[in-house]
């Protein structure tokens, strides 16, 4: 089933917590002068432009990034954000918005490697498009993620952080996340994953984050509610991201963050935000 594109839900506010929390990932490995390889396996389109017919379709990012672009007074670590994002749109004007892709190009260093899986035709003729440019550090390929991972794991510099964000299309997407990441933790113990999950009223996306957390590595929750979940059962009202191996500095920097961010994104009283960790 390949009928999922996120350009119809690019810069939303789940993409902000997504992209938001890999940042601080990406910058943390950049502490160490040691390369690393980053691995998105659904990488989707890298770039969107929020003129388009598609991100125009419910103009998601509204009440998502642009929310945030227009903010003044962030913290720190919301603010080098926001410059990410600035950074790939001309004279402080929000025309477009990047995927985990290019947040992360943005952010490696030359020795550091990006691998990119997306299974998609269509968007994986728009992500090899706006990797044209690429050299050695950057592979596209053209296959599951969750099968294309297994041969970059471990990989040969034994730093690396993996993302992996399916559609969730299907409910059998909850359990091969949940395959993915045990498989992963066999080859690269020292890995650490991002899982992102979207806040629904089913049972799938809590059980799965019960699963992991089960599996007894460190891990860090962080959830944003930006809505009460609505009457008729159906929607996302709002979305996490379970790490698993996550840099001890995550946890502050999001105790200081997300009450900002929440605030900013909320779309009614309800709105709020969870943090649990275990990091020995």
């Amino acid at each position: 089933m390949l009928s999922y594109r996120h350009a119809f839900h690019a810069g939303n506010h789940a993409d902000v917590l997504k992209h938001y929390v890999f940042s601080l990932v990406l910058a943390y490995m950049n502490q160490k002068p040691a390369p690393y390889w980053v691995i998105d396996t659904h990488a989707g389109a890298g770039m969107y432009e929020l003129g388009s017919e598609f991100a125009q379709k419910n103009a998601e990012f509204n009440n998502g990034i642009a929310r945030l672009f227009a903010a003044e007074h962030l913290p720190d670590s919301l603010e080098d954000f926001v410059k990410i994002i600035n950074s790939f749109n001309e004279n402080n004007a929000l025309n477009c918005y990047s995927g985990s892709p290019k947040i992360a190009e943005s952010l490696l260093r030359t020795d550091d490697k990006l691998r990119l899986f997306e299974l998609h035709p269509s968007d994986y003729q728009l992500l090899d498009e706006n990797f044209s440019h690429k050299g050695r550090q950057t592979k596209i390929e053209q296959q599951n993620g969750f099968t294309g991972i297994k041969a970059c794991l471990p990989p040969p510099t034994k730093r690396g952080v993996v993302l992996i964000d399916p559609p969730y299309e299907l409910k059998d997407d909850y359990n091969h996340v949940v395959n993915c990441i045990k498989d992963s933790l066999k080859r690269f113990a020292t890995g650490t994953y991002l899982v992102w999950y979207p806040l629904l009223q089913r049972p799938e996306p809590a059980e799965m984050v019960r699963t992991l957390i089960a599996l007894n590595a460190d891990f860090l929750q962080v959830e944003m509610r930006v809505q009460a979940p609505s009457l008729d059962g159906y929607g996302m009202y709002g979305s996490g991201m379970l790490v698993v191996n996550p840099p001890y500095t995550l946890p502050k920097i999001l105790e200081e963050a997300m009450p900002v961010l929440t605030q900013l994104l909320a779309l009614d009283e309800s709105a709020d935000f969870l943090i649990q960790y275990k990091i020995a």
